[in-house]
């Protein structure tokens, strides 16, 4: 009797898995339909885009700019280099580049003169020696700039929402308090969609940003005007956040390191918008995107709160003390498009030079479970509650307007809300229709890929994967790879510390990337190999003149 019940179990859970495979596979064929439709109707658009007219950057001038944040806080503090001249030099470049980009919602320029002048005469003033000033203010005199829907006291906290009386914030987001307290010296808010709802960054505010490398694409999105400002070297140190690839997917697009930390290293008090689902601190972080990968342990020591970030940062490991994994492809899932050749070009490059310059044998990694990465991770976030939304009402995300009353809102040109969000309201409302089942399974999913990810990375490994499957693109072809961007979502779901890094320019001049992937409080492991990554292939690059793009 024992034995025909343990039988009927093992069938009865069989089935279920079965039905759960095939629901899967008939769903990621109907996305796929919809995608190809999708696609079909936005490419001729968008490739009018071609016919336009591509600006360029004005070339570095001011060798200050091409000089890293550890080094200039170096010179500052060894008074080689005044912050006076160095703040001036990132505002002369802003304004630049601005023109170009279309990055910057609102700046603080002449209180940022003022407070680098103060921190001059400070160092004039006070007898402490360049080992205290680097303990205690890591940052001291260094320009930095944040994206809008961080807090920055006194400037624009709309998150690109139109408002009839616009949003300023009254006081600092945690993490800028940090960077203050640091030494570090906020000189602007950048651009972001509207409710940071979009792989791109445009909204009915500022309008869009640009790609430093070819104007006629997308810097990216959210954290679009970040990566815009430090792909054209008007920043050096940025603070950005991800929710869904919100900071890798812009820093790949403009040739930079982004890095989501671990959850709970960054206080993310103070980011617009915001949630109270304890679900939130694990899918959403703040985090530093930065030119040159020495200065991300810098920058996120100071973001950090959390007393492991400072040990595990501070940490010294060698790669041959590392185990390393890659995948390249999509992993069988049929709702997301193939890899760029030239982006598995990349990771066949690094794990080559793993091999030949350091004797270490990158194995190729078998993560059965990725297959579900888009289905699982879009259930998820689409499960979380309590958000901010355009749908609010009286500012309460538990009671919304109705959603079919701003989609008529929107079809009739009379919203002023942008499609994502629109977008969003509709796709809550069909998760929220779906049965529980559906969505304990996806949760139950994501549990046993962490698991794999606990049992083959370990403490000490680290998977080196794509950041997406292509380099930027043109305005609004997000509408058809959004499928694609769950190769960043995944990460989310699963509450891993990323790192995307530069893997030099395409056939076209266009950036192209990878992620680094650790597990949880082993943000050090893919640094460490950031920071190999851009000595060995060059990291960022100075956008050129190049008559090939396309």
């Amino acid at each position: 009797m024992e034995l025909a019940l343990s039988a009927l179990t093992t069938l009865l859970a069989n089935l279920r898995f079965n039905l759960v495979e095939m629901a899967n596979a008939v769903t990621q064929r109907v996305i796929w339909g919809l995608m190809f439709v999708l696609r079909c109707f936005i490419i001729p658009v968008t490739r009018l885009r071609k016919f336009t007219e591509r600006k360029q950057c004005p070339p570095i001038r001011n060798k200050i700019l091409l000089l890293s944040a550890t080094e200039i806080a170096t010179r500052i503090r060894k008074k080689e280099l005044t912050s006076e001249e160095v703040v001036a030099a990132y505002i002369d470049r802003c304004k630049e580049v601005n023109p170009v980009v279309n990055a910057i919602v609102q700046t603080r320029f002449d209180d940022a003169l003022e407070e680098a002048r103060k921190v001059d005469f400070s160092l004039e003033a006070n007898g402490k020696n360049k080992e205290e000033l680097s303990r205690e203010t890591p940052l001291l005199g260094i320009p930095v700039t944040v994206k809008e829907s961080i807090a920055v006291r006194g400037l624009s906290h709309c998150a690109g929402t139109q408002k009839e009386t616009p949003r300023t914030a009254k006081e600092d987001a945690e993490v800028v308090k940090r960077i203050r307290e640091a030494g570090g010296i906020p000189i602007l808010v950048s651009n972001t969609p509207e409710m940071c709802m979009c792989w791109e960054s445009y909204n009915k505010v500022t309008g869009t940003t640009w790609n430093p490398y070819d104007t006629k694409r997308t810097a990216g999105g959210s954290s679009g005007g970040e990566a815009a400002l430090l792909g054209s070297g008007a920043s050096v140190l940025s603070l950005s956040s991800d929710i869904g690839g919100s900071a890798r997917l812009p820093a790949m697009f403009c040739g930079v390191f982004g890095h989501k930390p671990t959850p709970g290293w960054v206080s993310t008090v103070g980011h617009m918008p915001n949630c109270d689902d304890i679900s939130w601190t694990m899918f959403f972080s703040i985090g530093p995107m930065v030119r040159y990968a020495v200065d991300l342990p810098l920058l996120l020591n100071v973001m950090s709160d959390h007393p492991l970030a400072a040990v595990q940062l501070n940490k010294k490991v060698a790669l041959k003390d590392m185990k390393f994994f890659y995948m390249e492809d999509d992993c069988g899932s049929g709702a997301t498009d193939a890899v760029d050749r030239e982006i598995k070009s990349g990771i066949r490059r690094l794990v080559k030079h793993l091999e030949t310059a350091h004797g270490i044998k990158a194995i190729k990694a078998e993560l059965t479970d990725m297959k579900f990465a888009f289905e699982i991770a879009t259930t998820i976030l689409l499960g979380i509650d309590g958000a901010d939304s355009i749908f609010m009402k009286d500012s309460n995300p538990y009671e919304w307007k109705s959603v079919f009353v701003e989609v008529l809102r929107y079809v009739s040109l009379l919203s002023p809300h942008t499609f994502p969000n629109i977008a969003y309201g509709v796709l809550k409302r069909i998760a929220e229709k779906i049965p529980r089942a559906h969505y304990e399974k996806m949760v139950e999913k994501n549990a046993s890929l962490k698991k794999q990810f606990e049992d083959l990375l370990g403490d000490n490994g680290v998977l080196i994967y794509p950041t997406f499957v292509s380099a930027a693109h043109y305005p609004y072809e997000i509408y058809h790879k959004v499928c694609n961007v769950s190769y960043m979502m995944i990460f989310n779901s699963l509450g891993l510390p990323v790192t995307q890094c530069p893997m030099g320019l395409n056939r076209n001049g266009l950036p192209i990337g990878l992620q680094v992937v650790a597990n949880p409080n082993n943000d050090h492991l893919s640094i460490t190999l950031a920071r190999e990554i851009e000595k060995a292939f060059g990291g960022w690059r100075e956008p050129v003149n190049n008559e090939k793009m396309v």
